[in-house]
């Protein structure tokens, strides 16, 4: 990273007045690298995804509901996204014909949001995009190291969220 990028990290880095142990100092920086990925990720994953008239934030509704269907704030959980954000997408998907909206025995009023076949086509697409995508960059990294990140960043978000919810832990 940059020495102007770092230095334009102040809001997640710790300053030289704090005196910051060194695993704080060590998350601030993996904060600045997820915060990094998740910015390159979006960009790539518009890329894939815009072939198929989608977008990355549309491409996350369309997964959600790959194994069946789902309410809007379902599926905004699943996501850690806004349920208004997530509603807007939905109506949008279901205005293209991409999902539909259907009863919930469960619930009157929160309706269960399903795949239509068109919504399923453009998600076997995207998927397809993103197979070559991670063939091509995964080989680029060892399945070891992938690995590793993957068990650190699963360990990260339990302890962020040991209930299923987001908390500071101040």
């Amino acid at each position: 990273m940059s020495e102007t990028l770092r230095g334009r990290q102040h809001a997640v880095n710790i300053g030289s007045e704090v005196d910051a142990t060194e695993p704080a100092k060590a998350l601030s920086e993996l904060v600045v690298h997820v915060f990094r990925l998740d910015g390159v990720l979006r960009t790539v994953g518009d890329a894939m995804s815009a072939p198929s008239g989608q977008t990355t934030a549309r491409w996350r509704v369309l997964a959600a509901l790959d194994h069946g269907p789902l309410t809007v704030a379902e599926i905004a959980r699943a996501w850690w996204l806004a349920r208004q954000t997530v509603q807007r997408l939905a109506d949008t998907l279901d205005e293209e014909g991409l999902v539909a909206y259907g009863p919930n025995p469960a619930h009157r009023r929160a309706k269960l949001v399903t795949l239509t076949p068109a919504g399923r086509a453009a998600l076997t697409d995207i998927r397809a995009a993103q197979q070559h995508w991670a063939d091509t960059v995964g080989a680029q990294i060892s399945e070891s190291d992938l690995r590793t990140a993957n068990r650190i960043l699963a360990h990260v978000l339990d302890v962020l969220e040991p209930d299923g919810r987001p908390t500071s832990r101040l």
